[in-house]
Formats: structure tokens, C-alpha cells, sequence
């Protein structure tokens, strides 16, 4: 029984959020997969000086959809007001990975969405459960990031994505 407890508290603990503020890491470079499965360099993920939001997700991730369909609902008025460009990443594996393409276009997401089959962005982000998010500054630094999702996140990170817009720093 205190075994079973042990187990419980620390997937608790897993589980909860991460708040950090990172020290001018940027986005690695890393071959991921389009949904038209072509090769896409995640190094190549800008917006003109303007934030990005990178989410790891999976399609058997419920929170993950949950995440991703709350933020969908602002999605463009997010846009218009901040320019802000969200980027999601399944975690979806090579047996798995055929299901996004049909999940993304049932969503009818706005968001760009890669695959990262084989984990390697996953692992150079330091990414270790899903649902993860990232906050991008205009200059492709990382100032941001939360594991998991409970509802009334995303109006957090919409405050966050703000305050990048307006030139504030995140603490």
C-alpha cells in the first residue's frame, strides 16, 4: 500500500505544472515530419519577431486535445492582436503517426503541425510527457515553458504571449 501511495504522489508530482524561465536557449535544430510527410527543419520555425508557441501533443493525449482545442477557440483574435504563431508537435510514433493527419483536419486547427516520429525534437527540447508548451520570444529564445494542461492555462499563456508582443519581459 505505501508502495502504491509512493507511485501515486510522484505521478502527481510528474504530472503538475513546470513554470521555468529559461536563460536564452533557442529552438535546436531537428529534421521533423510534415503531415504530407515531407522533411521540415524545426530550425526553420520563425515569425518575424514575433512570438511563437510550440506544444507537444499527442493524439492519445487527452489533455493534449483539450489544450489545443481551447487555444483554438482564440486562436485568431491571439493572432490579430499579438501576431502570435503556433507550432504543435505530435509526439505521434511511426506506428501511430498516420493518425494525426486525419485528427488535425477534424479540428480544423489553424496552427502549423509536424511530427516528430522518431522523439529527437522531443529529447532536444527536454520534453519528458505531454502536453508541453513553449513560449518563443521574437528573437527565437525560449522564455517560457509549462507541462500539462488544466483549464484557464491557455488565458495564462495568452497573457504571457501579450506582454511578449509588447516588448515586457517574462518573469
Amino acid at each position: 500500500m505505501r508502495t502504491l501511495l509512493l507511485t501515486i504522489a510522484t505521478a502527481l508530482c510528474i504530472s503538475s505544472a513546470v513554470y521555468s524561465q529559461e536563460s536564452g536557449r533557442t529552438i535546436p535544430n531537428v529534421a521533423v515530419k510534415t503531415l504530407d510527410n515531407a522533411t521540415f527543419q524545426t530550425g526553420d520555425i520563425t515569425n518575424d519577431g514575433k512570438p511563437i508557441i510550440i506544444n507537444f501533443w499527442a493524439t492519445w493525449c487527452s489533455p493534449c486535445k483539450r489544450e489545443l482545442n481551447a487555444i483554438a477557440e482564440n486562436y485568431e483574435d491571439w493572432q490579430e492582436e499579438t501576431g502570435v504563431k503556433l507550432v504543435a508537435i505530435s509526439i505521434d510514433d511511426a506506428r501511430n503517426m498516420h493518425k494525426v493527419k486525419p485528427y488535425v483536419d477534424g479540428q480544423s486547427w489553424e496552427y502549423d503541425v509536424y511530427i516528430d516520429p522518431n522523439a529527437d525534437f522531443k529529447r532536444a527540447m527536454n520534453v519528458n510527457n505531454v502536453p508541453h508548451t513553449f513560449l518563443i520570444d521574437g528573437n527565437g529564445h525560449i522564455v517560457w515553458q509549462h507541462n500539462a494542461y488544466n483549464p484557464g492555462d491557455e488565458e495564462e499563456l495568452y497573457e504571457l504571449v501579450q506582454k511578449l508582443a509588447a516588448g515586457e519581459p517574462i518573469e
